[in-house]
């Protein structure tokens, strides 16, 4: 299994300037956007870590997700959510051909925790012998930084705080996550039960 993200956060949807307040940087001065680059790059990487956390993700972007087989042939459970789209599910040959299975054979189902393609019949589409299939997908709370869960949107900025404060700091004495950005991230992680056990 392999998920790609097509599409990127756009530079527009991050919130350099709330950032700067929220971080109490200095404004006004004639050197003002010289830290912009530096400030989205941290944005990003605390993007990245909650979404990795939690499974969510925070901006809509553009998804592919490649799998040698159908987990179940009728339930196919997504690895991100929330998904709003399915844009194709694509079969591929082990000669590397590609048919474009029926919109009919499907349908999303959508799940804040855990979004599913289903079949419309009895199974969802077969796949081809030594072959894959590619599910394309539109994921994440909505195009604006202000689309984001308040919370969510919250941890973001304190670990982007938090990996600028030590971003000079080699040892190992410091939190990855900070307890708060843990906090408030937890009711969003996805709960995994296998064997009776949670993951």
């Amino acid at each position: 299994m392999m998920l790609v993200e097509e599409t990127t956060v756009p530079q527009s949807a991050l919130p350099v300037a709330q950032f700067k307040d929220h971080m109490r940087l200095g404004s006004g001065f004639a050197d003002d956007g010289v830290q912009d680059p530096v400030l989205e790059s941290y944005l990003r990487a605390a993007l990245a870590a909650i979404e990795a956390r939690t499974g969510k993700i925070l901006i809509e972007r553009e998804f592919s997700w490649t799998l040698t087989a159908w987990r179940d042939g009728r339930r196919q459970p997504l690895p991100v959510a929330p998904v709003n789209a399915i844009t194709g599910v694509m079969m591929i040959d082990v000669s590397g051909n590609e048919t474009l299975a029926s919109g009919a054979a499907w349908y999303l189902e959508p799940d804040s925790q855990r979004p599913s393609l289903n079949a419309v019949g009895a199974c969802l589409p077969l796949v081809p012998s030594h072959g894959q299939l590619r599910i394309g997908m539109l994921a994440g709370f909505g195009p604006e930084w202000g689309d984001i869960p308040a919370d969510l949107a919250q941890a973001v900025m304190m670990l982007g705080a938090h990996f600028y404060e030590y971003r000079h700091d080699i040892s190992r004495s410091t939190p990855a996550m900070p307890f708060g950005v843990a906090a408030l991230i937890e009711r969003h992680r996805t709960v995994r039960l296998f064997m009776g056990g949670r993951v």
